[in-house]
């Protein structure tokens, strides 16, 4: 009797086991993998492939540039500099930081503080401080008092024949006077960084040893202003014109000026700049050219004459030009 009753207990509970662990084998994944057999169970997990590395990309090959393996040729003026636009190198420099006067080239910041602030369609009106400035010793766009032109010929009143009376004609129309203007020239070099340069008039004539040393700026300083100012067509068309013909309308009277920088006729790929000259900054010149693709801007200061000042920038541009293209180091 005892052994039957121990024998049932034994059947109930594999039966009560057998249904607990029914829904285990038919519903978890261990009981999937355990009723699916020992090939299943004990089977070598599936390889995870290994990614294909991807293929580097080639570094390209860098472009030849000009190259300087000695010096430049010997210069009469006391500082120079020397850039390639394309690269932003510097091929050659002398005292490039050194603060000096800068005569006309002034009128660089000038006709750029006119096309970046001005209406080009502004009438400009010629008043007398203009003619002053002229008796006083300044260069000449031979403009009549009362003429009004238009602020855009304005600009070759200013940058060809290199005019004193147009760069005060210029300032009054947008400033009302000089000075008020040379604040912005002023404000517009402290917005680029111009850090060797002050303005104390819009034209580049200082009349006391006061007002140049007031007035000054470095052959560095020249060069990134005319960078940042060839970008703009206007003014790289205005300062790359031989000559420019205005003719005589009811407002005023009939115009014909001349290039100061006599290299855009005879230097092939000249593309200006500006001329300058008085008797403490020297001879100046800022000029630009392009050649086989390549094109340099440079600046002399404080040359011996006009003609050393131009064949100054000549020597510099043609020893620039024939240099080596080698690969960047």
């Amino acid at each position: 009797m005892e052994r039957r009753k121990l024998l049932a207990l034994i059947c109930l509970t594999f039966a009560i086991l057998l249904l607990v662990a029914t829904p285990v084998l038919a519903f978890t994944p261990f009981g999937t993998k355990l009723l699916s057999g020992p090939s299943s169970l004990f089977a070598a997990p599936t390889p995870t492939p290994t990614p294909t590395p991807p293929t580097p990309t080639p570094r390209p090959t860098p472009s030849p540039i000009l190259t300087v393996p000695g010096t430049p040729p010997p210069i009469a003026a006391s500082t120079f500099y020397l850039i390639d636009m394309d690269t932003q190198h510097i091929l050659a420099s002398q005292n490039s930081v050194k603060s000096l006067p800068m005569a006309s080239t002034t009128k660089i910041m000038t006709a750029l503080i006119a096309i970046e602030s001005g209406d080009l369609t502004q009438p400009v009106t010629i008043h007398q401080d203009s003619l002053d400035r002229i008796a006083a010793g300044g260069s000449s766009a031979q403009l009549r008092l009362a003429d009004s032109l238009p602020l855009q010929d304005m600009l070759y009143a200013l940058m060809l024949p290199s005019g004193d009376d147009a760069a005060f004609a210029i300032a009054d129309a947008l400033a009302g006077n000089s000075q008020n203007f040379v604040q912005r020239m002023n404000l517009f070099a402290y917005h680029l960084h111009l850090f060797q340069t002050h303005y104390a008039n819009p034209d580049g004539l200082s009349l006391t040893p006061e007002e140049d040393l007031q007035h000054y700026t470095s052959a560095y300083d020249l060069s990134r202003l005319t960078a940042y100012a060839l970008q703009i067509p206007l003014f790289a068309r205005v300062v790359q014109t031989s000559h420019y013909t205005l003719p005589a309308t009811a407002n005023h009277a009939a115009y014909s000026w001349d290039n100061t920088n006599i290299l855009l006729k005879s230097y092939t790929g000249m593309l200006g700049v500006k001329t300058g000259f008085t008797y403490a900054a020297g001879y100046c010149l800022v000029f630009a050219a392009k050649r086989n693709g390549h094109e340099l801007l440079g600046v002399v200061m404080h040359s011996t004459g006009e003609a050393q000042r131009n064949q100054d920038a000549l020597s510099l541009l043609n020893w620039a030009f024939s240099l080596p293209l080698l690969p960047p180091s």
